[in-house]
């Protein structure tokens, strides 16, 4: 008899005399026969169900996922996380019935987690291979997609990380009627939990003996038609009534805390059983006691304290954060004992350094929260500093010669100004990795004002106690915060003198009108010069202040360079061109600017803008043309100006070169507007091109004042429909084409017109000003364009028929003309008696320039041929004839005669 057929009866037997359970017989569930067999060796067989093959291969497969994540393996994660999804469409039908497995879904939120953190490690991940950093990208796309169906699952997880069975009801198929909890665990887990020794620690007696439990009556329910078919791993099981979590599981509640976010508040909750409480992850620094109970605490005791807290500083492992909570613990004990502001001081200085030390990477920013912290200590540390002016304080201080304990002697190393410096750097790098349309950007720089206020602290400091180099370097800090700013209040006095100065002029208004005005426009001015004066001096006077000192006091060219090109910048924003212009020029620092490290050329960039701006305003076309030309004409403004990298640009770098470059960058609000800067520069090049094609129309060698000018209008001219103007580009465009027909009213209803005024014109603190300047220029340029243009048609026009028709005074054509007439590029005199412009007809009608120009083209064409033929037939044509013997003039004459002839001549 064949052995799989074999009863259980000599089993039974044997189980029985051995007073051991008999789990070698089992009646298995209908269609899934689980039958055990006993060959020479006494081997057993079993024969599994189809839901443990399927679970075994979903946690072999997970087990290879954890194994590839520990070593970071990203190739192998998203192969097995392939496979992973396979296999669980094939357990599709079982999972269908009982539901997903805990550790199912416990594999996809951790590898959601790990693959979160290894994108967000940026360092981490330029180290790694293509393949890796490929498989990364792709296991990313993939998983966020895949998690999208198990969102539900997922989240109830991550709310209740600790249980690591999954729980769930028990199903309508089995008998209890009490609706009893049950585990489901794989195969791999309840061996494991057989294998658990009964006494092992940290369980209690009671929970190891409910597992092993069994009674008479339990095992008439297991004989039951629904226990036969439940998998056979929950006869094993305990049946879970109440649920207490045992020691081991409170251990696991823990929600683990992120050091790196000192944001977070420490908040510890004490609940009944198994209540949470927050951790710190990562290595930490184990936190020795400050002192042994007994200790006499004074002043070397303290700094032996404090050189063994500060050892462990930049070490592997040392907790940053709770090394700035033992020096202010150690500066709350000196305080308590008295030990003296010296001592004060010096620990500051530490705790100071160590918020600083928080940040390991440079190259990025530090977080807001620890920038505040260190924001809020250097103000302690300067309060202090301005409570003991007697301490003496400085970098120059050897660590040897300190002295904290003689009140007469009190010496500290340490550098104030150093640190407001880094506190600067990071509120720079802050603004930079923030994103400038949202309102958390708007939320940071409201610390400019915390920041300003303790650079001006600073600033008193330094001139008390301070060296002539410490006060540049501080001075220069100042002058860095103030030089882009716009004074109004100054600005309101200037365009309150200027009003006043018009109407005086004009004489529009009685007398008396005019000094009813003028007192309460002295009124005004008076009321704004003394809340100027409460609030201290204008910027202008205290910019001028402080660079003047540096002129005088600063031994470095670098320090000198920028509070030189800041000062130009103050003066170009305020529309004090001829000083700005002047104080350039004096300088020379555009001889050798091209010396300078970038940032400092980034600032002579956005000063030369600043230059060409102003100039504009106040209607010098041609020097603000001149300011803009080299930064426009490179076609890499916005790189120039240190507002963005250009995606050409960036691919040549690595990533070495990518990180100097955005560190370089400017913060969001002191950027230029590019679309401004375009604007103007192309109207400035319109201004003073179209009237030079004008009078070069017919030049052959006529030169170019502006390419990328050229360029737009090129770009126009291929277009095969012309719509009206959108962009900004368009619109001056078609107001140079209107130019060049001398139409001036619909030129400048291209360049003035609402769309244009809310991109351009009104951005500047005097629109209408410049609005008007700009209307002034377009008509005389028109004017200047219709002379050269229709001057041959003419043989006399009168001053007032142009005053007329380009709606000027009569003076200003009389000066455009007389310029023109004066420059030669117009031949043509004045009468005077009569107010006309006599022509002289001295040039060529445009049909005689395009003869004269044809017959040019025609002799260059011919001479070409020439040479083409004799290079063909030999020196035929030319034999001799540089020769001067009466033979070679012979040969010469006859060799012309031919040529004569073959091009048909008599």
């Amino acid at each position: 008899m064949s052995r799989f057929f074999a009863t259980g009866s000599d089993s039974e037997t044997e189980s029985s005399s051995s007073g051991e359970p008999e789990p070698s017989v089992v009646k298995a569930p209908p269609k899934q026969p689980f039958l055990l067999s006993d060959d020479e060796d006494d081997a057993k067989r079993v024969v599994r169900s189809a839901r443990d093959k399927r679970f075994d291969e979903l946690t072999n497969i997970i087990k290879m996922m954890r194994n590839a994540m520990k070593i970071k393996d990203m190739t192998k994660v998203l192969e097995e996380f392939e496979n992973l999804g396979k296999a669980f469409v094939k357990a599709k039908g079982i999972i269908d019935k009982e539901g997903i497995p805990r550790f199912y879904t416990r594999i996809l939120a951790d590898t959601e987690t790990f693959v979160q953190e290894i994108w967000e490690d940026r360092e981490g991940r330029k180290k790694m291979s293509k393949n890796n950093s490929r498989s990364l990208s792709g296991l990313r796309q993939k998983l966020r997609r895949y998690n999208r169906d198990f969102e539900a699952e997922i989240s109830a997880y991550k709310e209740n990380p600790v249980v690591s069975e999954d729980e769930r009801e028990g199903s309508g198929d089995e008998s209890d009627s009490d609706g009893d909890e049950t585990e489901e665990v794989t195969r791999g887990d309840l061996k494991k939990k057989l294998r658990e020794p009964q006494g092992k620690e940290g369980d209690d007696e009671s929970d190891s003996d409910d597992v092993w439990s069994s009674d008479n009556s339990d095992s008439e329910t297991d004989d039951t038609d629904s226990d036969r078919r439940a998998p056979l791993a929950f006869k094993f099981l305990k049946k879970n009534t109440e649920q207490k979590p045992t020691k081991r599981s409170k251990g696991r509640r823990m929600r683990v805390k992120d050091k790196e976010d000192p944001e977070v508040e420490e908040e510890e909750e004490e609940a009944d059983e198994g209540g949470w409480k927050q951790v710190r992850s990562g290595p930490s620094m184990e936190k020795p006691k400050m002192f042994v109970k007994g200790t006499e605490i004074n002043h070397a005791v303290v700094l032996k304290k404090l050189v063994e807290i500060m050892q462990a500083r930049g070490k592997k492992g040392t907790d940053r954060i709770g090394q700035v909570e033992m020096l202010n613990e150690l500066n709350h004990i000196s305080e308590q004992h008295d030990l003296g502001p010296a001592m004060t001081i010096k620990i500051m200085f530490n705790i100071t350094s160590s918020l600083f030390d928080y940040n390991s990477n440079l190259a990025a920013c530090m977080k807001p929260g620890m920038w505040k912290k260190s924001l809020t200590s250097i103000e302690d540390l300067m309060e202090t500093l301005f409570d003991h002016e007697e301490i003496a304080v400085g970098d120059h201080i050897a660590e040897e010669s300190e002295n904290v304990s003689d009140p007469d002697k009190y010496r500290v190393r340490g550098c104030i100004l150093s640190f407001v410096e880094r506190m600067d750097e990071e509120f720079t790098k802050i603004m930079q990795n923030t994103d400038a349309h949202s309102q958390e950007y708007v939320t940071q720089l409201r610390h400019e004002a915390r920041v300003c206020t303790i650079i001006n602290r600073l600033q008193t400091l330094l001139e008390l106690r301070g060296t002539p180099d410490e006060i540049c370097r501080c001075y220069l800090r100042r002058i860095l915060h103030t030089y882009y700013k716009f004074d109004f209040k100054a600005h309101r006095k200037q365009q309150l003198e200027r009003q006043r100065l018009e109407k005086q002029e004009q004489n529009e208004v009685t007398e008396e009108t005019d000094e009813q005005q003028d007192k309460e426009e002295m009124s005004k001015s008076e009321r704004d010069q003394g809340e100027s004066e409460s609030e201290g001096e204008s910027s202008e006077g205290l910019i001028d202040r402080l660079c003047k000192f540096i002129y005088a006091r600063d031994r470095t060219d670098r320090i000198r360079t920028c509070a030189i090109l800041c000062h130009i910048y103050h003066h170009a924003l305020h529309d004090r061109c001829y000083q700005a212009r002047d104080l350039m020029l004096m300088s020379h620092l555009q001889d050798n600017i091209q010396h300078a490290d970038p940032p400092v050329q980034i600032l002579y960039n956005r000063t030369m803008v600043q230059l060409g701006l102003c100039a504009f305003r106040q209607g010098m076309i041609k020097d603000s043309h001149n300011a803009l030309l080299d930064i426009q004409s490179s076609g890499r403004a916005k790189e120039l100006l240190g507002q963005g990298l250009l995606l050409r640009t960036m691919a040549e770098r690595n990533a070495e070169q990518e990180k100097l470059e955005k560190r370089r960058q400017m913060p969001f609000h002191q950027h230029v507007n590019l679309e401004l800067l375009e604007c103007i520069y192309l109207v400035s090049a319109m201004l003073l091109e179209i009237p030079y094609m004008a009078a070069h129309e017919f030049d052959a060698r006529r030169r170019m004042i502006s390419k990328q000018f050229h360029h737009q209008l090129r770009v126009s001219e291929r277009q095969p429909l012309l719509g009206p103007p959108e962009s900004m580009r368009e619109h001056v465009v078609a107001a140079s084409k209107a130019m060049k027909m001398g139409d001036w009213r619909t030129c400048r209803n291209f360049i003035i017109n609402e769309k244009m005024n809310g991109k351009v014109w009104d951005l500047f603190p005097e629109g209408n000003h410049v609005q008007q300047m700009l209307v002034g220029k377009i008509k005389e340029e028109s004017l200047r364009t219709y002379l050269f243009t229709y001057s041959s048609v003419y043989d006399s026009i009168s001053l007032l028929t142009l005053a007329d028709m380009f709606e000027v005074d009569q003076t200003v054509v009389h000066s455009v003309v007389s310029k023109m007439i004066i420059n030669e590029e117009l031949m043509a005199s004045l009468d005077e008696p009569t107010h006309t412009v006599v022509m002289h007809r001295t040039e060529p009608t445009g049909l005689q320039k395009l003869a004269l120009q044809l017959a040019e083209k025609l002799g260059s064409l011919v001479e070409n041929n020439e040479r083409v033929f004799d290079s063909k037939q030999g020196s035929f044509g030319y034999f001799g004839r540089d020769q001067k013997g009466p033979y070679q003039q012979k040969q010469n004459f006859a060799g012309r005669g031919y040529r004569q002839g073959f091009r048909g001549g008599d």
